[in-house]
């Protein structure tokens, strides 16, 4: 599924199966900069790799709407840490 970046409730959404979502909310510090500070997948869906697609998706979303980013969840910044191709767009 594709991520939707909710600009309203600065959160980018992944939809899930019924009707669920899961989503990393931000704090926009300027027009191209944001904090990314939380990150949440519904309970029955944990430990299934959802997680690391949502974020993995924020990234990817993120990055062609032109912004950088820094990783104030653990979770995020874990994920970010792992995989060096974000390294210059994911602080």
């Amino acid at each position: 599924m594709d991520i939707i970046h909710d600009k309203t409730n600065k959160e980018f959404v992944l939809p899930l199966e019924n009707g669920t979502k899961a989503t990393v909310s931000y704090i926009l510090d300027n027009a191209s900069e944001m904090r990314l500070v939380h990150s949440e997948v519904p309970p029955a869906l944990r430990g299934q790799g959802v997680g690391k697609e949502l974020v993995l998706k924020t990234f990817e979303k993120l990055t062609e709407e032109g912004y950088r980013a820094k990783a104030v969840c653990r979770y995020v910044r874990h994920v970010a840490r792992r995989d060096p191709k974000w390294s210059g767009i994911i602080g």
